[in-house]
């Protein structure tokens, strides 16, 4: 939390968002370009900076390709933040496009993360990586199972947790996790540690699934769109949640279902965590972009959470997937206020 801000200390927050772009540290609209036109300056710093005003402590980064995974840890280095390292399930198809074969691909992503193992900026987590059989154009599914199982080992052989994607990919999903030794308390009797299925938008026998395996479950505005997403998103324990945006994707719109629940969300946080907004050709320097999510929305997805426990508070689900965060990510520094 910033110095100068009223925010209670039990309203802080791991953020969440990731880099898309190969070439890019982080995804070009926060550069201002959209479609590879520059529609806007650079507000980087400014986006940051009302994260950081809404009670965001720090973020992690995704990796959603070797070349991304490193562009994920300078930006984490830049900023004083953390990374994961790993390759999307949609980008599986680069193991087999490397020069030196598949091996030598994951033997880079394990160079990376030794490489960055410790301090401030360092990797914390193997991932962004699983199965999503919603885009298999991207990559085919044996592609996808194939270089899952790689990274599942990666992460026992370093004894990392996981950041982990599932897209209409359930049964396959939990049956290679439990194959390589993941089905019971993350893992961590095969070295491993846990970690989130992050942007969950699955049932809610999925997530009592994945929450009986010891994974944690990641909830953003997409995992809360519709009814029945409502009702999945109740069911997570609050000892077993996470928290994120998965922004520039992933917005809170009027059309959701999550909106009856926003819609009570006090004037001095809606500010904070939907500041006004002007469109891409609009711009005014300090203020965020229409269409795009910004980290500074998570604590909207923490309110809306909050408002299917009745039996807890805002604060004591905020405080929750914080400590959850901090403990599987390893981020004791955080916890430390060092």
């Amino acid at each position: 939390m910033t110095s100068g801000t009223t925010m209670p200390s039990s309203y802080r927050f791991i953020g969440k968002f990731e880099t898309s772009g190969v070439m890019n540290l982080t995804d070009p609209i926060f550069r201002g370009i959209y479609r590879g036109k520059q529609k806007h300056a650079d507000d980087l710093e400014a986006m940051l900076e009302r994260s950081r005003v809404a009670g965001v402590l720090s973020m992690l980064i995704t990796g959603g390709s070797l070349e991304e995974s490193r562009e994920a840890l300078e930006l984490a280095r830049q900023y004083d933040l953390y990374a994961t390292v790993g390759c999307h399930p949609t980008r599986s198809g680069q193991f087999d496009e490397h020069p030196e074969g598949p091996s030598a691909y994951l033997l880079e992503l394990e160079k990376l993360i030794s490489e960055h193992s410790t301090g401030r900026g360092r990797a914390v987590a193997v991932g962004e990586c699983g199965l999503d059989y919603d885009r298999t154009h991207f990559a085919p599914e044996d592609v996808q199972r194939k270089h899952f199982r790689s990274q599942l080992r990666l992460a026992r052989k370093l004894h990392l947790p996981l950041f982990l994607h599932s897209r209409a990919a359930h049964a396959d999903f939990v049956r290679i996790l439990r194959e390589e030794g993941f089905g019971e308390d993350g893992g961590r009797n095969v070295g491993a540690k846990g970690g989130v299925v992050h942007s969950f938008t699955g049932t809610l026998a999925e997530a009592a699934e994945l929450m009986d395996m010891g994974f944690h479950v990641g909830l953003n505005g997409c995992s809360l769109k519709t009814a029945e997403n409502l009702q999945a998103a109740k069911s997570i324990r609050l000892d077993k949640l996470m928290l994120e945006t998965d922004a520039p994707w992933c917005s809170m719109t009027s059309t959701h279902a999550s909106k009856q629940h926003l819609s009570s969300l006090p004037a001095d946080l809606n500010s904070l965590y939907f500041p006004p907004a002007t469109k891409p050709e609009s711009f005014v320097s300090g203020k965020p972009v229409k269409g795009r999510n910004e980290p500074c929305a998570i604590g909207g997805v923490a309110w809306t959470v909050a408002k299917l426990h009745p039996e807890t508070t805002f604060e004591q689900v905020a405080e929750a997937a914080w400590s959850s965060t901090v403990e599987v990510f390893g981020l004791d520094e955080l916890a430390q206020g060092v």
